[in-house]
Order: C-alpha cells, then sequence, then structure tokens
C-alpha cells in the first residue's frame, strides 16, 4: 500500500468542502489533479471512499470514519515539523482567520497588519464574515466571535468585553418620544438582528440586580451591524448596538443612548481555535498579540459618549 501525505491533505479537503472544485479552490489545485489524487488513494487503499454520480461525489462510512482518524493524526504531524522549524527561525506557514465583517473590518484589521508586519514569512488569510462559521469545515486556524460562546469544543481566549447600548436617532426621539421605563420599550418599533435567533428578546438589566428579557418587534432586520446603525440613525427604530458599532455614531450626536438604568448584557469578544496540542507557536502568537491589541480597555471604549 502507497500513499502520500499529498493525497491525505486532498481527501481531508473533499471531505471538509464538500466537492472537488472546493478542495480544489482550497488548495489551488486544478480539478483534475484533485480527482487524481482521490483515485490513487483509493487504489492503494484497495476500497471506495466516494459515490460518483451525475458530476457529484458523496462520501461514504468509510471515508467519514477514515476522516475522522486522520484530521488529528494529520494536524500533529503539521505541529511537530512546525515547531521544530518555528523553533530555528521565526513564524513560517500560514494562518487562517475568520471574524465578523463589521468588527474585523473596523478594529481587526490594523491588528493584523501589525502582526503581518512583523512576521513576513507567515501567510495570513483573513475572512470576514458575519454568520456561524465552522472552522473545521472551513479550514481556519482562528476565529474572533462575539457573544456568549456555546459548548462547541473550541478552545477559547477572551479579548475584552464590549457594552451595548439601547439607542435612537434625536430625529426619532423628537417624534416619538424616549422609552421611560422597560414596560414602555416593546410601543416602540425594534431594528432586528437577523443572525441570532432570540434577536427580538432584547436581554436588559432590571434595576435590582437581575435580568429581564423585553420581546421588540419591528419591520426592519439586517443581517450587519452597521446596517442596523444607520437605519436607527436614519431615525426608523430603536436598535441594540455594541460600542464597538455604536460609539462613533453616539459620540457625534447622530444617535442617542437610552435607559441608563438598564443596560443590556455586555458581549464577550474572544479569539478561539480548535484544540491542537501542542499548540502551533504562529497560534498562539497570534492569539498574544490580539490579547495585547485590545488590552483592558479597547480604542473604541476611551472615547466620550453623550
Amino acid at each position: 500500500m502507497k500513499w502520500t501525505i499529498d493525497e491525505i491533505k486532498t481527501f481531508l479537503d473533499v471531505m471538509e468542502t464538500g466537492t472537488v472544485s472546493g478542495a480544489a479552490a482550497r488548495a489551488n489545485l486544478s480539478k483534475s489533479v484533485v480527482s487524481k489524487r482521490i483515485a490513487d488513494l483509493e487504489l492503494a487503499l484497495g476500497a471506495p471512499l466516494f459515490q460518483r454520480h451525475a458530476g457529484r461525489i458523496l462520501a461514504n462510512e468509510t471515508a467519514a470514519e477514515l476522516a475522522v482518524r486522520l484530521r488529528p493524526a494529520l494536524a500533529e504531524m503539521t505541529n511537530a515539523v512546525e515547531s521544530v522549524a518555528w523553533g530555528m527561525a521565526g513564524l513560517r506557514g500560514s494562518l487562517a482567520i475568520s471574524a465578523p465583517m463589521s468588527f474585523g473590518i473596523r478594529h481587526l484589521s490594523p491588528l493584523l497588519a501589525a502582526f503581518a508586519l512583523r512576521h513576513p514569512d507567515l501567510e495570513l488569510v483573513i475572512d470576514y464574515e458575519d454568520r456561524f462559521v465552522d472552522l473545521v469545515r472551513g479550514g481556519f486556524d482562528l476565529a474572533v466571535r462575539i457573544g456568549q460562546m456555546s459548548d462547541s469544543g473550541l478552545i477559547a481566549r477572551k479579548l475584552c468585553d464590549d457594552p451595548r447600548v439601547v439607542c435612537a436617532s434625536p430625529d426619532y426621539l423628537e417624534r416619538r418620544g424616549a422609552p421611560k421605563d422597560l414596560a414602555s420599550l416593546p410601543d416602540h418599533p425594534a431594528i432586528g438582528y437577523r443572525n441570532l435567533q432570540a434577536t427580538q428578546v432584547w436581554q436588559l438589566a432590571d434595576g435590582a440586580g437581575g435580568v429581564v428579557g423585553v420581546p421588540m418587534r419591528g419591520r426592519i432586520a439586517a443581517n450587519n451591524g452597521e446596517v442596523m446603525r444607520d437605519m436607527a440613525i436614519a431615525g426608523l427604530g430603536l436598535a441594540l448596538l455594541p460600542m464597538f458599532i455604536a460609539h462613533e455614531a453616539l459620540a457625534d450626536g447622530r444617535l442617542v443612548a437610552l435607559l441608563p438604568d438598564h443596560p443590556p448584557l455586555p458581549l464577550p469578544i474572544a479569539a478561539v481555535w480548535p484544540p491542537v496540542k501542542p499548540m502551533p507557536r504562529k497560534l498562539r502568537a497570534i492569539v498574544d498579540h490580539l490579547v495585547e491589541g485590545f488590552g483592558e480597555v479597547p480604542d473604541w471604549l476611551r472615547e466620550p459618549v453623550r
């Protein structure tokens, strides 16, 4: 039985992307090369791994079991080789990083640029996407996540906490008035966030040390916080926004913070990554860099707010 590491890597790429074309794009190979590597691996193993029909390729049970065993083995081997290389020189290889769109563009990009300048032999692949991304299937080494972490099996390190704010434009408040308490909050239209199932139940402090969920409704919902902010600035309703998006509009008066006695729950911001042992030096370096970059008080919380 003869097989190659390239065949194993290509096999896992096909399993994780689900298609030959996806694996080819990830590895910057032609589809014919990917198909040949899969065929050669099947020949070496003496067993089929995929069913082929009408241009589609579907993994069978053997392929699924093999992938489960190969992923950690390949990661361990890669980490061992890279650890030796990095012990002798600067960071090398590549890092694939995923983060939410607005946060990435506004606050993460400068830190990643500084990291790239510090490590000229390291390749960075950066993907900004507001929807949830599966790190293993997407081929990502690291993600920045905003919000409470679910039990996903990922390792997490907190970068900072970001307060949130209920806000509206001065024009809206002049026309409709401001909510005076939690009971009057549902009388106002909400600008919703589409990427969370519980987006229309706002979790706010009740003023007595507890938290209350306030059901909110509205005719506008968006999948991006900056769009929500702009809708609120236009006077279309109330928005519940993280401060990393709202701080500039609050500072210059385009938005006004409401219900100061009932602040929303803050959002934890964390770096997360799949469990790998030993932790690659490049991964540890980027996580330490992000922790240092955000510091105890992120830069967007240092500006005064009206």
